[in-house]
């Protein structure tokens, strides 16, 4: 079984790249969807014994717990050190599943891929990446965004050119819709090949 790892900073389009190998029946594990679950259940208590204060209703409150950890690296680290190996039981689990049922090539949706080290958990890589000003333009729309959050994000991201020029492949989301599909057929069908 492949395991082809989706990376790319944020407002590239990681999301929309993912159910676009989803489309194709391949198995996808988001690693942003198994925080959100994490956040809501176990991972919770656990949360607000370290950042009093963000856990509302038994759910971490993201924006709360994104004042505390947002530029102050030890916070962060601290706040890694509960959710990361909480999410990647969940990963161990969807690829034992996957493997289980037969699956060929499995997507591991990691946006925080290369921060972690966790590109050496693929076989392959794939980056979603797009032109800067489409990408700000992108993450500045979303809901209670503003450009010093947008700043701070970025600066704790490995640069997208260096993402860019580790993959294995690149989708520049900045080309359409139609043309980031393509794209995915193309790398499925070498991946195909491969296997």
């Amino acid at each position: 079984m492949i395991r082809l790892c989706l990376t790319g900073s944020i407002g590239m389009g990681k999301s929309t790249t993912a159910e676009m190998f989803a489309a194709h029946g391949i198995p996808i594990h988001s690693a942003d969807a198994a925080v959100h679950r994490l956040y809501a259940g176990r991972a919770a208590p656990l949360i607000e014994e370290a950042f009093p204060g963000v856990v509302v209703d038994g759910v971490v409150d993201r924006a709360r717990l994104g004042e505390r950890v947002l530029g102050d690296k030890a916070a962060l680290k601290r706040l890694e050190a509960i959710i990361h190996p909480l999410v990647r039981e969940e990963e161990e689990r969807f690829l034992a599943e996957a493997e289980a049922s037969g699956a060929w090539l499995v997507v591991l949706d990691i946006p925080l891929l290369y921060e972690t080290g966790g590109e050496a958990r693929c076989e392959k890589v794939v980056v979603v990446s797009a032109a800067p000003d489409i990408q700000r333009e992108r993450v500045l729309a979303r809901p209670g965004m503003t450009a010093e959050k947008f700043e701070a994000i970025l600066r704790s991201q490995v640069p997208d050119a260096d993402k860019r020029r580790r993959a294995d492949f690149v989708i520049d989301t900045g080309q359409g819709i139609e043309a980031a599909r393509t794209r995915v057929r193309q790398i499925i069908a070498d991946l195909r090949g491969q296997y």
